[in-house]
């Protein structure tokens, strides 16, 4: 059934009341802070033009239960928060509209790739301590008491040990927990030569968090939207990348000679760097053993991407089909400008094996698709 929005000046002053309110009180009562979570969603699903999916309202009814535990006087533990479903079901757009609305400021919300690479880095400096594990874990998230993960996968046995270590640590020091996925618990780490090694995280998730999933007849990020604030929508997928388009949107040409270019303690090949501005081909960066980290370092000092050469994506390894997968990740979250070329159509180029290729494949379908003669 269609959720009829309220009156949209009613709600906006009511919403603005709630939190003038909540930014002076030292804490929110529970039961308005359940208040404030649906009168936020109902806010954003009317300004935005959305109608509310069973699945969706669902979700919003258990975080406005759980808001309230969560600021309310128990000293349990409230259970954790488990989306999947398929891409552009609104997973993502849940998760950012909760940890918007609580009156909390002990929050964090991260993407899975950049937590855990923060969590690398952190435990190899502590490395000598006994439990660099907890030590990293206090600076990186000291007093928070809300943690959001956003597109959680694995795919890595070795990174599989340390997120159940991670998992049981979060939930011992009493963290509320929410999380997005494109796969239920039991879909995690698919492959079978290492799914049973991980099947104590997957029952720890089970025991300890609410598994939902949200669902629904449309991929909101196939529909016509306005992304005025959205750079990485505001990109372009060019073919056949001939010399006559790299002119008429003044990109480089295809054979420049690589450029050395330092990335923490290594040196990649990149193509073009100027100010702000990146240049790479697939192979620079896909074919070569680079990891999330390296992007995100990268992504601290370029906001304007361009990756060339994209093959199609059946022709080469897995490993190359999850690097370039992941890169395609950090530059959504991160919200940068791309310009991606390839020699065929976008849905051509993308015909690969890899499993979240799904989630790739809904993210560059975004971008404005340039194309013209050879």
């Amino acid at each position: 059934m269609a959720v009829r929005p309220p009156n949209r000046s009613r709600l906006t002053s009511r919403w603005q009341t709630l939190r003038r309110l909540f930014g002076k009180a030292p804490a929110a009562s529970s039961i308005a802070t359940g208040q404030v979570i649906h009168d936020y969603f109902r806010h954003k699903t009317h300004s935005q033009g959305y109608t509310l999916s069973h699945s969706q309202q669902r979700v919003i009814d258990w975080m406005a239960r759980h808001a309230c535990m969560l600021m309310g006087a128990s000293t349990n533990p409230c259970p954790g928060l488990y989306l999947h479903g398929a891409v552009g079901r609104g997973k993502s757009w849940l998760l950012d509209g909760f940890f918007r609305a609580i009156p909390l400021a002990e929050k964090q919300r991260l993407h899975f790739h950049q937590f855990f690479a923060q969590l690398h880095q952190g435990m190899f400096k502590h490395r000598e301590q006994a439990d660099a594990l907890a030590i990293t874990l206090d600076e990186l998230l000291s007093d928070c008491r809300v943690l959001c993960f956003d597109e959680f996968h694995v795919h890595d046995i070795g990174d599989a040990m340390l997120i159940t270590r991670l998992f049981k640590a979060l939930f011992q020091r009493g963290i509320l927990v929410l999380v997005t996925s494109n796969y239920p618990p039991e879909g995690l780490l698919p492959n079978p030569l290492y799914h049973a090694r991980f099947k104590p995280v997957i029952d720890l998730i089970n025991a300890r968090m609410q598994v939902m999933e949200v669902g629904g007849p449309h991929d909101y990020r196939s529909l016509a939207r306005t992304h005025a604030q959205q750079l990485f929508t505001q990109g372009h997928y060019v073919w056949p990348a001939s010399a006559a388009q790299r002119r008429s949107l003044n990109l480089p040409d295809r054979d420049l000679p690589p450029v050395c270019l330092p990335v923490g303690t290594r040196h990649f090949q990149a193509r073009l760097c100027e100010g702000r501005s990146i240049g790479f081909t697939f192979a620079d960066l896909c074919d070569q053993p680079t990891a999330v980290m390296d992007y995100l370092e990268l992504c601290r000092h370029f906001d304007r991407w361009i990756i060339d050469d994209l093959p199609p994506l059946g022709e080469c390894s897995i490993a190359a089909q999850q690097r370039f997968i992941n890169l395609i990740d950090v530059l959504y979250d991160q919200d940068k400008h791309l310009t991606l070329l390839g020699q065929h159509t976008l849905r051509e180029s993308l015909d690969g094996e890899a499993i979240d290729l799904a989630r790739t494949r809904s993210r560059l379908g975004q971008l404005v698709e340039v194309s013209g003669p050879a």
